[in-house]
């Protein structure tokens, strides 16, 4: 009765018993079941029944193991496994082994493969760089979620990309295994696990694992799981193996099924009256008018009851409406004023763990330590891997509570827990490139965990900074968006600005539906700037003179820019969802506006629509005209397209406005070698050069310079330069075989061009030029498989077929 009363499970006897009862049926019984799915709404009590279920599973010699959303992943989840595994005696000796060296080979795969992609010309990647590297990762299955841009990007591309990468992957890994295990890690790890658990089924006479919070881990556990239980794709497991999985949702039927006689579903409901009046018995609440009270505000729901329970209220008077005050009640039971203070502090963060709590309660270690552990025993503290959340029926009113109670210690509370984030956001990056920190689960959640406190602290600049993230997360993929989408709804209800969270709420939808880039594509026709573009617009924000205001201000709708001003930048009326936007949008500033049509602009340009990419271009810089990276970047995709003069026009006001800008010098450089300016372009690569000088794009272009001036010696020193740099560029060591070449070095040319071909097996202009140098050396057959297969590459490659033919007329004469 202790332990029962102790687990708040004096109702769910029928689940509890229909799984114990399953290790009395053997395995080869048709009434076996082999996966238990328990599900319902949250608060309803499924990890206590699943905490349950692995105390019932132990006392039948079961080996067990527990895993919930703090696994991000199939390795992390198999980690876990190991770990539980062997505090128990059991140790997976091989598994531990691999899933250690796949973290490795991951984090070298991961840096690897960033590298590799063709650099924009200042060698750190533009935004279109990047898209592309991100999307290249994405289908490499190396980017968590959904990768930024592969919406947008056409299938041909994305495997283009990712072909590359392989390749990249295949020449840092002599191991194929290794290869594998970073690429599909899955297949290496799971049938290792089918070989561990066969061999410990000799040794237990059960094996249980148990999956929670399946509504966050089943998106990517669930076709796995299915494949390990009903398939033999990684082997067969031990018919002692039994799974119980527990999430808001049901199982899905079209996956699950044709499995639905091997697995029951457990839906977990409010408790019934009598399971209600149960569990307030047995926690000595007896009183009819109390009981009555209690089932009147709770529905049911099992932790409301036991926070009702836990009070002791001595009549109805002292039951109040859980929703609002429960929190409040418990605590007037409370006699120590240090609890007290203790549980309204854990409510401030999301999560909670001892350094967190320190921050929280404003304690020194030992006194949280202390706390701490009392806090970890209330029956709203739901413990996640090793941390703590408050449920939230109950953390609510606790936040309203302190807000309205003192709005300068809630203030300071987010203020102190803010700092301490981003203290520990800034530890986390010492040291690291800036462009794998997103790839950092914990260096994302401090980042979120900074936000949201600067948000509910009032931090007049933590508004457009969260927006500013929201946008960066976007650029990291669906995954990434959607963990800032639900930061922004749970402060706006944390906040209390309904506003916020239905706003919230709205982007959620938005990504669900259309990606990353309907999400940009929403905030931008929210503001009010979807159809804007031109001098105009232009006009309008030099006009405008945003003034300096609170979060709280702009989060109720103060405007930046001045709404007359808005409405008359257009010639047609606002969109439907623009006049429906939420005030928060106007906290939009111009710059970030600007960055969205950016990004919108580079994405449109790696689809090859060029109108619309220059469309965006236009758009950004109505809004920040004097803005030298957006200028830089339309200059060098002007040039691109070949139209070199208005390219030089964006390329000279960009270096004059950034002179420290070696990106636009590389640029200029190249389209003033287009206009057939030679002096001009060499002094302009020679400027990015001195303010860079590895940067081997633009070594490579000034070799071409050189080439033009008659100077073979400083062509081919900038190419020694440039793969020097760079060694893994295929272009670079392609143009410096072309210099070779044209050194009358045909034989040092091939060296150069095996090693492009080796880096990029799609190239068909090194293999054109290997043909040539082949032919020149009079080995004609290697001559012809070259160019043949140039021609395969690229069909309409007129110089390869000229230089094919001039081989075939050879060979026939």
């Amino acid at each position: 009765m202790r332990r029962r009363t102790q687990a708040g499970l004096v109702a769910r006897s029928a689940e509890r018993d229909l799984f114990r009862g399953n290790f009395d049926t053997s395995p080869d019984d048709g009434r076996h079941r082999f996966l238990f799915h328990v599900h319902g709404t949250a608060g309803v009590g499924k990890t206590r029944l699943v905490k349950e279920f692995e105390h019932l599973a132990r006392q039948q010699g079961a080996l067990t193991a527990y895993v919930d959303e703090t696994a991000g992943s199939v390795p992390a989840v198999l980690e876990a496994v190991c770990r539980q595994f062997g505090a128990q005696g059991h140790r997976l000796k091989d598994l531990e082994r691999l899933v250690a060296t796949h973290h490795e080979r991951r984090y070298e795969a991961e840096a690897a493969a960033l590298a590799a992609l063709d650099p924009a010309p200042d060698g750190t990647p533009s935004a279109g760089g990047m898209a592309l590297a991100r999307a290249g990762l994405a289908g490499l299955g190396l980017v968590p979620g959904v990768a930024p841009f592969t919406a947008v990007l056409d299938p041909e591309q994305l495997a283009h990309g990712a072909d590359r990468l392989r390749s990249v992957l295949a020449a840092r890994f002599r191991s194929h295994d290794d290869v594998r295990l970073v690429l599909d890690p899955e297949s290496v790890l799971t049938p290792v696990l089918a070989d561990e658990l066969d061999a410990l089924a000799s040794d237990v006479p059960w094996i249980v694992l148990l999956l929670d919070t399946y509504e966050r881990t089943g998106p990517f556990l669930d076709a796995w799981l299915h494949d390990l239980l009903t398939t033999d794709r990684y082997g067969a497991l031990p018919d002692t193996v039994v799974v119980v999985t527990a999430g808001q949702h049901p199982v899905d039927p079209a996956r699950w099924g044709t499995f639905a006689d091997f697995m029951t579903s457990l839906p977990l409901r409010p408790f019934t009256e009598a399971e209600a009046r149960g569990l307030l018995a047995e926690r000595g609440v007896t009183a009819e008018p109390v009981v009555a009270e209690a089932l009147r505000l709770t529905g049911g729901l099992p932790v409301l009851l036991s926070t009702i329970a836990g009070t002791r209220p001595a009549g109805p008077e002292d039951v109040t409406d859980p929703s609002a005050t429960a929190v409040e009640r418990f605590l007037k039971w409370e006699q120590d004023p240090g609890r007290r203070l203790a549980a309204l502090a854990g409510a401030l963060p999301r999560l909670l763990d001892v350094d967190v709590f320190a921050v929280a309660a404003d304690c020194d270690r030992d006194r949280a330590e202390e706390l701490y552990a009392w806090v970890e025993t209330l029956p709203f503290a739901d413990r996640l891997g090793g941390r703590l959340r408050y449920h939230e029926v109950v953390r609510a009113p606790m936040l309203r509570l302190q807000r309205g109670r003192s709005p300068r210690g809630w203030n300071d509370g987010h203020t102190r827990l803010a700092q301490a984030f981003r203290r520990w956001r800034e530890q986390t990056e010492s040291g690291r490139d800036s462009g794998t920190l997103w790839l950092d689960d914990t260096w994302c959640e401090l980042r979120l965990g900074e936000l949201y406190h600067r948000l509910c602290a009032d931090d007049p600049a933590a508004v457009a900074e969260t927006l500013e993230a929201l946008v960066d997360a976007c650029d990291q993929g669906e995954a990434v968006a959607a963990r800032w989408i639900r930061m922004l709804e749970d402060a706006g209800r944390d906040v209390f600005v309904p506003d916020v969270s239905t706003w919230g709420d709205r982007l959620s939808a938005v990504l669900a539906s259309g990606g990353t880039q309907a999400v940009l594509d929403t905030l931008l026709e929210w503001a009010g700037h979807a159809h804007l573009s031109g001098p105009r617009q232009r006009g309008m924000d030099q006009d405008a003179k945003p003034k300096r205001r609170t979060s709280r201000e702009r989060w109720h709708g103060a405007s930046a820019y001045g709404t007359n001003d808005r409405s008359a930048a257009t010639d047609r009326p606002p969109s439907q969802s623009a006049r429906n936007a939420t005030p928060l949008t106007a906290a939009i500033p111009p710059p970030l506006l600007a960055r969205i049509h950016r990004d919108r602009a580079l994405a449109h340009a790696a689809r090859h629509e060029r109108a619309a990419a220059f469309l965006e271009f236009d758009h950004a810089l109505a809004l920040t005209p004097d803005d030298p990276h957006t200028l830089a970047l339309r200059g060098e995709h002007l040039r691109a397209v070949g139209l070199h003069p208005e390219a030089l026009t964006d390329l000279e006001r960009a270096t004059t406005l950034d002179p420290a800008d070696a990106y636009a010098w590389a640029s200029l450089g190249a389209t003033r070698l287009a206009l057939r300016h030679p002096e001009g372009a060499r002094t302009a690569l020679d400027r990015a050069l001195a303010l860079k000088p590895d940067y081997a794009w633009a070594l490579v272009r000034r070799a071409r310079v050189a080439r033009e001036l008659g100077d073979p010696e400083g062509r081919l020193a900038a190419l020694d330069r440039a793969v020097a740099a760079d060694p893994d560029s295929a272009w670079a060591h392609c143009e410096r075989g072309d210099a070779l070449r044209a050194a009358d070095r045909d034989q040092e040319s091939l060296d150069a061009y095996d090693r492009a071909v080796a880096l990029d097996p799609g190239y068909a202009s090194a293999y054109a030029s290997r043909g040539v140098a082949h032919h020149r050396l009079g080995r004609l057959d290697e001559a012809l498989a070259d160019l043949d297969r140039a021609l395969e590459l690229n069909p309409s490659y007129a110089w390869a077929r000229e230089r094919r033919d001039a081989v075939v007329r050879d060979r026939v004469g």
